[in-house]
């Protein structure tokens, strides 16, 4: 099962049979919303579920999807008030979205921001102007990029928008794995955060660089000492240089030498 705001799969109990992409009404731990499911309906196992399932209670009806209709209007007169109230008690929170449960027990507003926020007098404003429950969701910037969404430096919709469900550390020693300048506002995201592709990266850089020499090591070529200044492992070119002279050579020019050099050093202790 998957929901509107995410991408992240979840799994429910049922008694009947549904299909892909079938509509239905489940309930959840904020209240009754309604999901899309991702998969046809399979059989219980209690191998490859974890904790007790909440139930799915019914297929998604006209009214339910009416009354969905509804509560987003409802969500975005909800938004402007929420706003309005934020603005006058001068809180330092932004806010990103507004949603209603299904059976509108419940309004969700999720925001950002950078340190704890007292929002006491908030939640008693909101209170008196919308009459329902009041849920106030505090996410990180990464999660704030996934559901605004928006274009990477690759020209294509963020990954975090498009396909992921959770997010994995990413550190700086991933870029550097990379050989890549240290610069963190080239390496950030929309989120302010080092860029997850360098993640998504990180095993094949690793792979790709099995056996090669450090950057900044020594090695000898034609017999002349160079010490190798960078590395191109997916054109496969190392930067050689002395004193006199700076080489681009590929690999396979780089690592003859080297061969050559153990024949004959064989050849000697023979």
């Amino acid at each position: 099962m998957q929901f509107d705001e995410s991408r992240k799969t979840y799994t429910f109990g049922a008694y009947e049979q549904f299909r892909t992409n079938d509509l239905v009404v489940v309930e959840t731990v904020r209240g009754q919303e309604i999901g899309r499911c991702c998969v046809p309906s399979m059989i219980y196992d209690e191998r490859k579920v974890k904790g007790d399932l909440k139930p799915v209670l019914r297929k998604a009806s006209e009214e339910d999807l009416q009354t969905r209709k509804e509560n987003e209007d409802k969500a975005r007169k909800a938004f402007a008030i929420c706003q309005e109230c934020i603005n006058r008690l001068n809180l330092d929170m932004h806010l990103i979205s507004c949603e209603y449960t299904l059976d509108s027990y419940k309004v969700i507003f999720t925001y950002v921001s950078d340190d704890r926020v007292d929002f006491r007098q908030l939640l008693k404003d909101l209170a008196g102007e919308l009459s329902c429950r009041i849920e106030l969701r505090q996410v990180g910037p990464r999660n704030k990029a996934k559901m605004v969404g928006g274009i990477g430096n690759c020209g294509m919709e963020c990954c975090c928008s498009r396909f992921m469900s959770d997010f994995d550390t990413v550190s700086i020693n991933m870029a550097k794995n990379q050989m890549l300048a240290l610069n963190i506002s080239k390496l950030s995201g929309q989120c302010g955060k080092l860029m997850c592709c360098l993640r998504f990266e990180n095993d094949e850089y690793t792979r790709l660089k099995e056996g090669l020499p450090k950057v900044n090591s020594h090695v000898t070529y034609n017999g002349n000492r160079y010490r190798l200044s960078s590395l191109n492992v997916l054109q496969r070119q190392a930067k050689i240089e002395n004193r006199e002279e700076v080489l681009f050579l590929t690999f396979d020019e780089l690592f003859k030498e080297k061969d050559d050099q153990n024949e004959t050093s064989e050849k000697f202790s023979e």
